[in-house]
């Protein structure tokens, strides 16, 4: 006798081909996304840049990890070099863009059956989005970060904790725990904002795991996998860049930035007491009158410079740490204002020259390729960009008409602020709404994309600075959040439709037994017990 298949055994990448071929309007959707970024490629051959990309390069081509950011997207361009291209680049992170897309249009019509037109609406800000475009047509790390994060949070919400019998996903789940803090441990190598998504995320397993009553032993083994597989890519990184630092760490600005972010409000005066060293990183300009804060990093006349140089080193990084810690302590609610005024940029309607105009320029399709940082010098070449490619010209071609199309394209297609804040907002009300219509395990699946979502714009604004390519990384995890709020369940959709296929499988009133749903009711019988693990058709464990 056939044993039918279990419900939701169908592997992923079937089931989302499948969900994508039964939509024609999301597949005409996706298809028009990707016309988009050939448009781009052919227009902005092959490549933008943005003032961090040398950076990466830098350590791309000579191996030697940065001391001013992580730099796990330095070896994602050393695993492509060999080929010469940024095209190949450019291109592969246009894939990730859409496959984020995918991503969550799959994630929210499998998981919890969100109408159709629901779930393709809220792929359109990172399918569509100008700003989003540009990013992923940049030499830069934010775009490989999304898709890391995603891909991790969609490991964890695929497949619910328990199958349709109540049985614990043992097996899978386990797996699944590793696979995601494994990939969220990358994303914290490629952006440093990854460490806080690898926290949250572990805090929301462990709850996971704890309301779901999987039992001790699989809770311990389940933590155990993502810890392990979580700290095992950061404790390689650091290990690294001690070998060529001397000093366990991933960089050497994660005091250089929170400095610069209370400078933007810091009062020595009250402050107490500051060791001589510390006073060294005041300023007497009132704080209405300071400059932005990332003038203090990169500014010349920056007290940073009062220290032997490079400002990226173990001692001014220490100085500067303690002094933000200090000026936090004395002056948290001035703090607090600052993060939220800055937290709140993100929700303004329109984009602002931000935090100046030479910064909002580059995120902008322009009529020109942007020049070549200088001091960059590799490989015997004049920049490490052009020993990248092999001595070839690392400058982008801007070739007309597909640059100018896509010039005017970005002028009218953007998200603006506010509509990301009531997608957020949206996703807020309906963690409430799951929570009380479909349980605590479908409202902490909704909250794990909306607190991601949130947390991305949060942490620049209380660590750096605002900056509008933070938020393009953030839009996409609210709109899963919003998506996934207002529909059934798929683990329900699930039970009903075993229910009515198993007919008089069950007893009037109760719930089909697993065997019977896995038959269709022909083996007859009445139910297996719940957990009998030995008469039932189904694994022991999925």
């Amino acid at each position: 006798m056939r044993v039918m298949p279990a419900v939701g055994r169908r592997p992923a990448v079937g089931a989302i081909t499948g969900l994508i071929s039964r939509n024609r309007l999301f597949a005409v959707t996706l298809a028009v996304a990707a016309l988009i970024r050939l448009d781009i490629e052919l227009g902005y051959r092959w490549q933008s840049w943005f003032n961090d990309s040398w950076g990466y390069v830098d350590s791309a081509v000579t191996l030697q990890l940065g001391t001013t950011r992580v730099s796990g997207y330095s070896l994602f361009l050393y695993l492509l070099r060999p080929f010469h291209s940024f095209a190949l680049v450019t291109v592969a992170q246009h894939l990730m863009g859409l496959l984020v897309g995918v991503m969550i249009y799959a994630l929210a019509r499998r998981r919890f059956s969100a109408p159709s037109w629901l779930a393709v609406l809220m792929t359109l800000p990172v399918l569509f989005d100008g700003y989003e475009l540009i990013i992923e047509h940049m030499v830069m790390s934010d775009t490989l970060f999304l898709f890391l994060v995603m891909l991790a949070l969609m490991i964890m919400l695929w497949w619910p904790l328990r199958d349709d019998a109540g049985t614990p996903r043992w097996r899978v789940l386990w797996l699944r725990c590793a696979v995601a803090g494994l990939l969220l441990s990358l994303s914290a190598l490629v952006r440093s904002d990854g460490l806080a998504m690898l926290g949250i995320t572990g805090l929301w397993i462990l709850l996971a795991l704890g309301l779901g009553r999987v039992g001790w032993r699989k809770f311990i083994a389940s933590a155990v996998a993502f810890g392990v597989m979580g700290l095992a890519p950061v404790v390689g990184y650091e290990s690294w860049y001690h070998a060529q630092h001397g000093q366990f760490a991933m960089s050497a600005s994660t005091g250089v930035f929170p400095y610069s972010r209370v400078m933007a409000f810091a009062d020595c005066s009250k402050m107490g007491n500051l060791p001589v060293d510390l006073l060294a990183l005041c300023s007497t300009v009132p704080p209405s009158q300071r400059p932005i804060s990332q003038d203090y990093i990169w500014d010349l006349t920056t007290p940073l410079n009062r220290f032997p140089a490079p400002k990226f080193s173990p001692l001014p990084n220490s100085i500067a740490r303690q002094f933000a810690i200090r000026a936090i302590e004395s002056q948290p609610f001035a703090y607090a204002e600052i993060v939220l005024k800055d937290t709140w940029r993100a929700f303004y309607w329109p984009h602002t020259a931000y935090p100046n105009d030479q910064t909002a320029d580059l995120y902008l399709f322009g009529y020109n390729s942007v020049p070549i940082a200088s001091g960059h010098a590799a490989d015997g070449y004049p920049s490490s960009a052009q020993a990248y490619l092999g001595g070839a010209n690392p400058q982008t071609q801007v070739v007309n008409p597909f640059a100018g199309a896509i010039r005017v394209y970005q002028r009218y297609v953007w998200l603006p602020g506010t509509i990301y804040g009531l997608i957020l907002l949206a996703g807020a009300i309906g963690i409430v709404l799951v929570w009380r219509r479909r349980g605590r395990a479908d409202g902490l699946a909704v909250l794990l994309p909306w607190i991601t979502s949130l947390v991305l714009i949060v942490i620049p604004a209380a660590t750096a600075d605002f900056d509008y390519r933070y938020v393009t990384t953030a839009v996409p995890f609210a709109c899963l959040a919003a998506a996934m709020s207002y529909g059934k369940s798929a683990a329900a959709q699930s039970r009903s439709g075993a229910r009515v296929a198993s007919g008089a499988g069950a007893e009037a009133g109760g719930t089909p037994s697993l065997a019977s749903r896995l038959t269709g009711g022909r083996l007859g019988g009445g139910p297996v017990g719940a957990g009998d693990d030995k008469r039932n058709l189904a694994p022991d464990a999925s």
